[in-house]
């Protein structure tokens, strides 16, 4: 079924659907998953959510008893 937007005249059918494969989503558009990528100035940026998420994974990990320790680096700010 065919659709035409009335303001730009542009046509919606099945050819205008594109499908990604595996990851390609993700790399394509960080911003949907992680939010704002930003360049680490502000604590919302996605680099604080992405770490973020690594600590968290560590402690349920380790609270689930998967792990003796966890060590944890920061290196250049």
């Amino acid at each position: 079924m065919e659709q035409t937007d009335k303001l730009n005249n542009h046509v919606y059918d099945d050819d205008s659907i594109v499908t990604l494969e595996d990851l390609e989503h993700i790399r394509l558009r960080p911003g949907m998953y992680i939010g704002r990528l930003g360049d680490g100035t502000e604590p919302n940026d996605g680099m604080y959510v992405l770490m973020k998420e690594v600590i968290d994974n560590s402690i349920d990990e380790f609270a689930m008893g998967y792990g003796k320790q966890i060590n944890m680096e920061i290196e250049d700010k």
